[in-house]
């Protein structure tokens, strides 16, 4: 299954909602995201189809492993990006709206050097 920049923002917001309230339902999802419950609910139908999410009898949403790999990876993203852009200057409504749109299309390679880049900035703070 090709992984679009939905699907990452998906995963990546399951993941989010289940570090801040520990546990996640499709409803949550809605919530966060603005869309309607009919269209949560075809997404996760979709991602559990496609191993990406487990959901239990209770409504319970699980990222597997794969779709925690990609949460996590879209979720680092998002905050290099952020961090890098609020050290830049930009006011952080910004930096996190600009981060959202920049993450999906970043390649690895760009997204390490900036990590990297952003490493050494922090450790010359100090």
């Amino acid at each position: 299954m090709l992984i679009r920049q939905s699907a990452e923002d998906y995963f990546e917001t399951i993941y989010m909602l289940k570090q801040k309230n520990g546990s996640v339902r499709a409803i949550d999802v809605v919530n966060e995201l603005g869309f309607s419950k009919p269209t949560v609910s075809v997404a996760m139908k979709k991602f559990r189809e496609n191993g990406f999410v487990t959901v239990d009898e209770d409504g319970h949403i699980e990222l597997t492993a794969a779709g925690l790999a990609i949460a996590k990876k879209t979720f680092e993203k998002h905050s290099v990006i952020s961090e890098m852009l609020m050290m830049l200057g930009v006011p952080e409504e910004i930096a996190l709206e600009d981060a959202c749109r920049m993450e999906h299309g970043l390649s690895d390679e760009s997204f390490e050097a900036m990590k990297k880049h952003l490493e050494m900035a922090k450790s010359m703070e100090k």
